[in-house]
């Protein structure tokens, strides 16, 4: 497989192993009442900080829980007049590079900077999918050809799923100096493409129009659509050419049936044939359901040529909900990322940019939740000062609703909470004291265990849980060392084939910890490094 090499490749591709562990502060919530400090308990997520140190902040909870993952990444066309920075020029961009890739970035050029910028991030990215999830990033021709490369080389070119072209204008586009530009790229790639399944997407406006006939079977089935029976196949199998007999008459194809004489007679015999005579000449249609047989409703590949959705509805979206002092040149329309959602989601599952820019993901995951009254969950990042102005004010007014009069757009309702990247949990080697132990004992459990942490009940408040029949103990206080000694293996209750146990000190020697299934691990470092 080729792959691509650029200058400071070499000082990112394991960057992510180093960006340091932050906390999240939940800043306020928002909700049916408002927004308020006290927490609501939602799993929705607005994150204001550095999306990479905001996705390896969420990994301890999410790390292959995300079903579907929308981006849409600086294009990096040198644009500096947009609103959202449209390059890699952007202050805290050159910071980073400057710290990660050193002198050797005064050379970059500006694909190598964007490389280095998303190289790291994807990397984060791909963790925090699920088995079974799915990717979409939108792009244009300016870092198509290399984001497919790194696509390759980080998820594997076997799971690419396909590239999406989207006629995103209907108007005069982007113009250079030999063509107008009327697309962008939507790359999509699985974690593990064998675990996908179907991707398919419910029948759009322009194919329910078609199904307009009803019979007995429609409180299950739906209505019908007549297609032929017959095909005009040239290949003239023999198995497909017999007749069919219609009070009385007997039916042949023109040239072969769709179908063998076994399905046929069965959907003759299940009134889901429709005989029809013209001068003489008898043809059949077969009745096309909207709903299976179980009730579930028809759907459809989609296709890799998107039409109909256009960057002007988006513009008109922002406008609409934000007024225009506060729009997004080109904001993507929630319909777009809809389309991608509803191809890959079921009604509880978690959708995740770390790109948000206006916020229009969750805008498509709340619009969708309301038409289908799922319960699809979103988690929003951008490193903007705008997070909060821009990116959550436009999602309360989504939930709220927004507009005037005959303007007025009703509320989706829902709720979130708004984030802010705190303390590191590590300073150098040494634990931070200024991080909430909770937020300690989730991190190495999850380093320990690679599952999301809950609380246990209990008496022991140094016990973390048990895994793999492996019980786990943090014994830490911010204040004092611990010492793992007689009096504290007493107040282990629980039993358990083995037994891990974090602390500052051992009193007891490796033999006698061994021979009672007991592993010791000094704090803070043998914590190890995500």
């Amino acid at each position: 497989m080729p792959t691509l090499e650029w200058i400071g490749k070499s000082k990112v591709i394991n960057h992510h192993q180093d960006v340091p562990f932050r906390v999240l502060e939940r800043k306020y919530s928002f909700d049916e009442n408002g927004q308020h400090n006290e927490d609501n308990g939602s799993e929705n997520m607005i994150i204001r900080g550095d999306n990479l140190e905001a996705l390896k902040a969420l990994l301890p909870r999410y790390e292959g829980r995300v079903k579907c993952i929308y981006i849409d990444p600086p294009y990096n066309t040198g644009n500096e007049g947009w609103v959202y920075n449209d390059n890699v020029n952007d202050p805290k961009i050159k910071k980073w590079l400057g710290e990660v890739v050193g002198k050797e970035g005064e050379d970059l050029t500006r694909h190598d900077k964007w490389l280095c910028m998303m190289y790291p991030r994807l990397k984060l990215l791909q963790k925090l999918l699920a088995d079974d999830g799915v990717i979409f990033i939108s792009i244009d021709e300016i870092e198509h050809r290399y984001l497919e490369l790194v696509m390759d080389e980080i998820f594997g070119s076997a799971n690419r799923i396909d590239t999406f072209v989207w006629q995103n204008n209907y108007g005069g586009g982007a113009k250079s100096n030999y063509v107008v530009h009327l697309h962008e790229y939507v790359l999509c790639f699985a974690k593990n493409i064998s675990t996908v399944g179907k991707i398919e997407l419910p029948p759009d406006d322009n194919i329910l129009k078609y199904y307009k006939y009803k019979d007995e079977k429609f409180d299950t089935r739906g209505p019908y659509r007549l297609q032929p029976l017959a095909t005009t196949s040239m290949d003239d199998r023999p198995n497909l050419r017999y007749p069919l007999f219609y009070e009385g008459h007997e039916v042949w194809p023109a040239k072969q049936w769709f179908w063998s004489k076994e399905r046929a007679l069965e959907a003759q015999a299940n009134d889901e044939l429709v005989f029809s005579e013209k001068n003489g000449k008898w043809t059949v249609n077969y009745k096309q359901y909207l709903n299976g047989a179980d009730g579930t409703q028809r759907k459809s590949k989609p296709y890799s040529i998107i039409t109909g959705i256009y960057t002007q509805a988006g513009t008109k979206a922002i406008k609409e909900i934000m007024g225009s002092g506060k729009a997004f040149d080109f904001p993507k329309p929630p319909e777009l990322i809809m389309y991608f959602i509803q191809m890959i989601t079921g009604e509880d599952d978690i959708v995740l940019d770390s790109f948000a820019g206006s916020g229009t993901t969750a805008h498509a995951v709340l619009n969708m939740n309301k038409a289908d009254g799922g319960h699809r969950k979103f988690i929003l990042v951008e490193m903007m000062d705008y997070a909060d102005s821009i990116t959550a004010e436009r999602v309360k007014r989504i939930i709220k609703g927004y507009g005037e009069g005959k303007d007025a757009v009703e509320g989706t309702g829902g709720n979130f909470s708004f984030y802010d990247l705190g303390e590191p949990l590590l300073v150098g080697d040494c634990l931070n004291e200024a991080v909430a132990p909770e937020k300690i004992r989730e991190y190495i459990w999850f380093m320990e265990t690679k599952q999301p942490y809950s609380p246990p009940s209990g008496g022991n408040p140094y016990y973390l849980g048990k895994h793999n029949n492996t019980g786990y103990y943090f014994y830490y206080e911010p204040q004092r060392v611990t010492v793992l000694d007689y009096a504290f293996l007493s107040t282990i209750t629980g039993k358990a084939d083995g037994t891990v146990i974090y602390a500052d000190r051992c009193a007891i020697s490796e033999d006698k910890l061994a021979k009672m299934g007991i592993t010791f691990k000094k704090i803070p470092r043998d914590i190890s490094r995500l």
